[in-house]
């Protein structure tokens, strides 16, 4: 599981980013990316590169550690998935 995040309720967006390269074979790449986010958080955005995943958040209460995972696949076929913590306080 990833580290844990912090960010501020009611904040702007927030980038958080996933580099599977410690999963990834030599010369394996990312073909496929899915968030799963969470009720109280709001996906912004996504995008992947050949060795990482990234999600746009807002939104959240303050006080709420969610999980959010993500699933990928790879260009060898392989499926991985791994999930960041995102808590959410008050600043």
């Amino acid at each position: 599981m990833g580290q844990v995040k912090l960010k501020s309720a009611g904040s702007d967006a927030v980038d958080y980013q996933i580099d599977w390269t410690n999963w990834l074979a030599t010369s394996e790449t990312v073909s496929a990316s899915v968030w799963t986010v969470p009720t109280g958080l709001t996906e912004e955005s996504t995008d992947f590169g050949d060795t990482s995943s990234t999600v746009m958040l807002s939104g959240g209460t303050a006080g709420i550690t969610y999980k959010v995972p993500c699933a990928i696949t790879t260009d060898q076929g392989r499926a991985i998935e791994r999930s960041i913590i995102v808590r959410v306080e008050d600043r």
